[in-house]
């Protein structure tokens, strides 16, 4: 049986993903129900422990109400609860499957879920449960991209799976949808990914990862199977690692 390269591992979700393609927002059951259990099968197959980061660009996006006049950390706060309204959303579907899950938020919301606290965010790892990073850092200014890189590195994760969504299947040279002749890199460097702008997360959370040394698979989450395949090496996108 295949093993996961990594022990322990932090998939980021954007909140698109779990979007109703019918609407372009909202919450698509169906797919958050694949995911989970892809999570849950790739947990208990490849022993190896994951710990989830949820956007929420499905429901609210910060940045769309400061444009609109907004006061931007007001509408990153609204973001943030858009996230955790996400992950208990997986949490349900997570626990529909006997897979047990914890929640825990960067804003303390007690009667939904637990604080962030990583001591026992890595216990409940060790125990076989998955747990679910929302609410972001608790900081406006910052995306959840930034989230997953700072969690990755507070509970020892030996890398980032960030999956993609809308036919992108890793890493290109430009933007595939705009540029036909873009090229699809197999792996490249943190740097590479900065100083040529290629867009894989925000440049806060690509030097957070440079400067701790931690890989990034990106790779489409919406086709069925890849979660698992990512976690045991199969080049289905694009790994970015550290030079030398």
């Amino acid at each position: 049986m295949p093993q996961s390269q990594y022990r322990r591992v932090v998939l980021k979700l954007s909140g698109e993903a779990f979007a109703d393609t019918t609407i372009g927002y909202g919450i698509d059951a169906a797919v958050v129900q694949r995911i989970a259990e892809e999570i849950a099968v790739a947990r208990a197959e490849l022993n190896v422990e994951i710990a989830v980061v949820v956007g929420g660009g499905n429901i609210w996006r910060g940045m769309s109400g400061a444009t609109r006049g907004m006061d931007r950390a007001r509408a990153d706060y609204m973001g943030m609860l858009a996230t955790v309204i996400n992950a208990l959303a997986l949490q349900d579907a997570l626990e529909s499957i006997d897979q047990a899950v914890r929640v825990q938020t960067a804003i303390a919301m007690a009667q939904v879920a637990e604080p962030f606290i990583p001591r026992r965010a890595i216990r409940h790892l060790e125990k076989g449960r998955v747990v679910v990073f929302a609410a972001g850092t608790g900081n406006p200014f910052f995306t959840t991209d930034t989230t997953a890189a700072l969690r990755a590195a507070e509970i020892g994760a030996g890398a980032i799976l960030k999956g993609t969504h809308s036919g992108v299947d890793g890493v290109y040279s430009a933007d595939p949808k705009l540029e036909p002749d873009a090229v699809k890199l197999t792996e490249v460097t943190h740097f590479e990914v900065l100083n040529r702008q290629l867009h894989v997360m925000d440049s806060t959370a690509i030097t957070f990862c440079m400067d701790n040394r931690l890989p990034i698979i990106v790779f489409d989450v919406m086709e069925p199977g890849n979660i698992g395949r990512a976690l045991v090496g199969e080049p289905i996108g694009t790994l970015v690692t550290t030079a030398g």
